[in-house]
């Protein structure tokens, strides 16, 4: 098994970029989530309720940043000052971010046709994955709870098998926004992977991802007018685990050392789930 793709989606619920490798530290792939759209109260904003988001790429440089949007002109600023503060929150947690300047709030603001920050996750924000599933240690991001999403490309071969098979089209694993893709001919392995290697690098396999409706949108555009993963996910990937409910597609890593990881580079399991995660079988019919 080989690495085939790695992501980093540098604004959260923003554009991703596609990297040949990538440095490796405790909060993941590198630069990825260190910036996140939030209301005046400081509530994190993603697709799910804003789906033009998508159609914003971002790159983020040691001192500036850059905010591009089909049609408009760029907004490139300076990374917010350190004592330009505020509490943000993503799914119950509250971080102490940095704040764009207010043109650039105001920029954004008009883009996105609501009153918006920017907020940067500085080197005086904190926050840690839950201690129940990663352990103690494990900083992060504004991603939704971990560092690394893992994703295999037999896994959307099956999905969209079973897509195909109801005449529901097909999708792409951008949909999904993985942070790591492996390319392997199985369809699910990773259910059995506790952990792996690559590049040197152990990623324990901690929580399998639970959808939701963003795999539904184009992530160029942020259009739902296209094919739909959540049936197939529902007949054949619905969790049976009360404490990761729904439908899922990938996992969630924790990255126990430091390095780098390239396309390119081979995936060992080192530590295996035997008995793999419980789904609901349901009438596939």
């Amino acid at each position: 098994m080989l690495v085939s793709d790695l992501f980093i989606y540098p604004l959260k619920s923003a554009r991703g970029i596609a990297r040949t490798s990538s440095p490796v530290d405790a909060f993941g792939l590198v630069g990825d989530r260190r910036a996140m759209i939030v209301d005046p109260a400081g509530h994190g904003i993603t697709q799910r309720e804003l789906q033009s988001l998508a159609q914003v790429g971002v790159e983020i440089g040691p001192d500036l940043i850059r905010l591009t949007k089909d049609g408009k002109a760029d907004i490139v600023a300076a990374l917010p000052p350190s004592d330009r503060r505020m509490d943000v929150d993503i799914w119950k947690s509250v971080i102490s971010a940095a704040i764009a300047d207010d043109e650039t709030n105001i920029g954004l603001s008009e883009w996105l046709g609501r009153d918006v920050k920017l907020a940067h996750f500085d080197g005086l924000a904190r926050r840690s994955a839950s201690i129940e599933w990663a352990g103690s240690d494990t900083p992060v991001t504004f991603a939704d709870g971990y560092q690394i999403l893992v994703t295999t490309t037999g896994s959307l071969k099956a999905l969209n098998a079973d897509l195909a098979s109801h005449g529901e089209g097909s999708v792409s694993m951008e949909r999904f926004r993985p942070n790591i893709v492996i390319d392997c001919d199985e369809a699910w392995p990773e259910d059995r992977w506790a952990a792996i290697e690559i590049g040197g690098i152990r990623l324990d396999l901690v929580k399998p991802c639970a959808r939701c409706i963003m795999t539904t949108q184009d992530q160029l555009s942020g259009s739902r007018e296209v094919p739909n993963p959540m049936p197939a996910m529902g007949r054949i990937r619905m969790s049976a685990d009360r404490r990761v409910p729904g439908p899922l597609f990938g996992w969630n890593a924790v990255p126990r050392s430091e390095g780098t990881i390239s396309i390119g580079d081979a995936v060992t399991v080192i530590e295996t789930r035997p008995e793999g995660w419980a789904f609901k079988i349901r009438n596939r019919a």
